[in-house]
């Protein structure tokens, strides 16, 4: 009995909220309990369903982090990895959880030569393009560290999701469609997202995934050595051996999640934690932030032709520096107390908003396979959790029988000097590829705190666009007092150096867009850019905003 009112629930929530995304109408949501946001409805609703049954913060991450990648499998999964950020309540600190994925240790950049020059496509499809994923061992050693249920009680929405069905969204639809050709040439790919002649699945179709269903229920309470130790890691080792790739058994029982000390500034009386590297998010937003506060911002005006052309150039400043500095800290030093001294951010300050580099019209850097969710509990807990495959359905692989669809995270290295990858971010050596490196990531999981209090949490999905849409939203709340949802709502620029053209969405007024082209910026509006979830601690409760972008909700009570 219980099943079947899940599953009716299922669909009655799901069916609402594909009505209030198609409206554009999905609204925030005040609650006094407990909170969370995420990039799918039915994620979300996972989420409270586990802090109800008495789990916390972490509990009902890890719950919406697998519902998520059930309903949204193009965007994240478990032959994925991420980052996580945890405030715990009790003692008032935050920790950084690193389950990046890992450089096959067979892997060298000559593995991506052909006829003596690098083929970048090698990255992104296929055998080669698999990372070691990171994903299962992030999530247990949360749990383990922080968490109150099992993993086999957490896991319980997302198999149900994967056995009995949910209805295909509008983003996974789109996703569907736009990657249909390639879907077809892998059998698992095609199966679920398919219709036996070829066609892809519509929104409001039902989507069942029995093979995920099965594996993440035969993980149990010990997905680890499952996954990487088991008769599943052989399987996926010699899947991908047998299609030309070279991750092995060896690698996945080497994986390990890594804790580290989250980066933290100040910003305007507020303390701003973020990622460290391999994520070049955290210090990227921290950067762009000590080079925006003493400027009076707010004063500009929201999305005003000056506040804009400001950000623009310290937008550029932040991606010359990821290009140039950053890198997996186990392999180079990165210079983070560098990048943010006060002498070196006053220097960039002056000269920055002159920089102007030549235009160009570049395709926009797509929203692809990341997810993001945040979730506070009924003790004040917090977690702020990004995970990926990547581009979208990753290496377009899916290991038979197992329903993972491996991630494509290789392609987040830098293969050449003035080689781009998918998103058009170029890198340097710092970033270069080696046997058992991690990538560098734009994931920016973030929590800001004020004397020593959460005020808010917020974070994205978007490749580059992750880190200038969590410094809008940032701004939004912070400097122009807006609530979470308008926060999000408000249409968002990108600049990231190279490509040298500034993205402004579509929904941004016009003369807007025609006062920065008067500047000299060489614009191209696009439909979006990114999508963001976010918590707001107020006096009122917990405000929770997801994107309507790519359909998400806040669920709270």
């Amino acid at each position: 009995m219980k099943r079947i009112m899940w599953k009716s629930r299922v669909s009655l929530l799901a069916a609402l909220w594909l009505v209030l995304a198609a409206a554009g109408a999905a609204p925030a949501v005040i609650a006094k309990h407990a909170m969370v946001a995420a990039e799918h409805p039915l994620g979300a609703d996972a989420g409270v369903r586990i802090l109800k049954a008495g789990g916390n913060a972490v509990d009902a991450a890890v719950a919406t982090g697998l519902a998520v990648c059930v309903a949204n499998p193009s965007s994240c999964g478990i032959g994925g990895g991420g980052f996580m950020l945890i405030y715990m309540a009790q003692t008032g600190r935050i920790y950084a959880l690193d389950f990046r994925e890992t450089a096959p240790h067979a892997v060298t950049e000559s593995t991506f030569m052909r006829n003596g020059k690098p083929d970048e496509a090698l990255l992104r499809k296929g055998p080669l393009a698999v990372a070691v994923p990171g994903q299962v061992a992030g999530f247990e050693a949360a749990l383990k560290r922080f968490g109150t249920m099992k993993f086999s009680q957490v896991a319980q929405p997302a198999i149900e999701l994967a056995r009995d069905g949910f209805p295909c969204g509008e983003h996974l639809a789109k996703e569907i469609a736009r990657t249909a050709p390639l879907l077809t040439q892998d059998e698992g790919l095609k199966s679920v997202f398919l219709h036996p002649d070829g066609s892809p699945r519509k929104e409001g179709e039902t989507i069942t995934q029995p093979e995920l269903a099965a594996t993440l229920q035969a993980f149990d309470d010990h997905p680890v050595e499952t996954f990487y130790h088991g008769e599943l890691a052989a399987r996926i080792a010699d899947f991908v051996k047998g299609r030309g790739g070279v991750l092995s058994a060896e690698d996945l029982a080497s994986y390990k999640s890594i804790w580290r000390a989250p980066l933290h500034r100040g910003y305007r009386g507020y303390q701003v934690y973020s990622m460290p590297p391999p994520s070049s998010g955290g210090g990227m937003l921290l950067e762009a932030l000590e080079i925006l506060e003493p400027g009076g911002t707010p004063g500009l005006g929201l999305n005003s032709p000056p506040y804009l052309a400001r950000l623009i150039e310290t937008m550029r400043q932040i991606f010359i520096d990821r290009a140039i500095f950053y890198g997996d800290p186990e392999f180079v030093r990165v210079p983070i107390d560098f990048l943010l001294s006060p002498q070196r951010i006053d220097g960039i300050r002056r000269k920055a908003f002159q920089i102007h580099p030549p235009a160009a019209v570049p395709e926009a850097p797509r929203d692809h396979g990341t997810s993001h969710l945040c979730v506070i509990d009924r003790q004040g807990n917090i977690v702020s959790l990004t995970t990926t495959i990547n581009t979208a359905f990753g290496a377009k692989l899916t290991v038979p029988h197992t329903g993972i669809v491996l991630n494509n995270e290789m392609d987040d290295f830098a293969l050449a000097p003035g080689i781009a990858n998918v998103y058009g971010l170029r890198g340097s050596g710092p970033n270069s590829i080696a046997p058992g490196k991690r990538p560098l990531s734009s994931m920016t999981p973030t929590i800001v705190l004020k004397s020593g209090s959460p005020v808010l949490t917020a974070g994205g999905s978007g490749g580059p666009t992750i880190v200038t849409a969590t410094l809008q939203v940032l701004l939004n709340v912070l400097d122009f007092h807006l609530d979470a949802e308008r926060a999000i709502r408000s249409p968002r620029i990108h600049d990231q150096y190279y490509p040298a053209a500034v993205f402004v969405e579509d929904a941004m007024p016009v003369s807007v867009r025609d006062a920065l082209a008067e500047m000299g910026f060489q614009i191209k509006a696009v439909p979006m850019l990114g999508d963001e979830e976010a918590i707001q601690i107020t006096a009122d409760g917990y405000v929770g905003a997801a994107d309507p972008r790519k359909g998400g909700a806040a669920v709270g009570y």
